[in-house]
């Protein structure tokens, strides 16, 4: 029956978590939700922190669950880019991320694990990474020109955050290691951009608080799956 098969799947998606990461998952979400009612923040944009929060955690624990919350996120999050002038993300999120979501449930389908529902995860030659990395540079200085010819805030912030992403999404959907060290810097770039957003008078806390969570999130899941490919490596060895 369609609810057994849902309560299944459920089950499937809680499982193999630690119990520090069934602690701090509800806690940063309660926070969060907390922080926000108490200062009156954007109702959408607390959506939106819950929703991406919640696809990072689920995304580094290799759950397919995290595109059906993401896309949920994007479209919460495209909203705020839009209203604080942030269109190199705003373009992003609607036409990248959201159909990335999509494909990202059919690629990571066929790369479970057979004895948990969790993906497989690999590691990028040196070499393939070298190359994305310089493509993605010269994209940021592509993307930076037409965001400066367009008059939008924090021109470069925004071109670095997008271009990155792009590279950093590939790769999650690749299932590879090295998304966690792009994330690293866009959640770090990213997160001075809101900062500066929020000083100048943008209400959007909830989505500061959010870019804050993921650069904790980018540092914790990259020593995490680096443990497992090298425990993977030994065991194959």
């Amino acid at each position: 029956m369609p609810g057994n098969a849902f309560v299944t799947f459920m089950k499937g998606e809680f499982a193999g978590w630690g119990r520090l990461e069934r602690i701090i998952f509800p806690f940063v979400i309660i926070a969060l939700a907390i922080i926000s009612f108490s200062i009156n923040d954007s109702k959408i944009a607390l959506v939106s922190a819950v929703c991406g929060i919640s696809y990072t955690i689920l995304a580094g624990k290799g759950k397919i669950s995290c595109y059906f919350i993401g896309a949920c996120g994007s479209l919460c999050y495209c909203w705020i880019a839009y209203k604080n002038g942030l269109y190199g993300n705003l373009g992003l999120y609607m036409l990248y991320y959201l159909p990335m979501q999509i494909i990202g449930i059919f690629k990571w389908r066929k790369h479970l694990k057979k004895d948990r529902q969790e993906i497989i995860k690999i590691s990028l030659p040196k070499k393939e990474s070298i190359i994305y990395f310089v493509l993605a540079l010269a994209g940021t200085f592509f993307v930076w020109l037409v965001l400066c010819y367009l008059g939008g805030s924090a021109p470069f912030a925004d071109a670095f955050s997008v271009v990155f992403s792009i590279l950093g999404m590939y790769l999650t959907v690749r299932r590879a290691y090295e998304q966690w060290v792009v994330w690293f810097f866009v959640n770090a770039v990213s997160l001075y951009m809101w900062i500066v957003a929020y000083i100048n008078g943008s209400n959007c806390f909830a989505t500061v608080f959010m870019w804050a969570v993921y650069l904790v999130l980018a540092v914790y899941f990259m020593i995490a799956w680096k443990k497992e490919l090298r425990k993977t490596t030994d065991l194959q060895n």
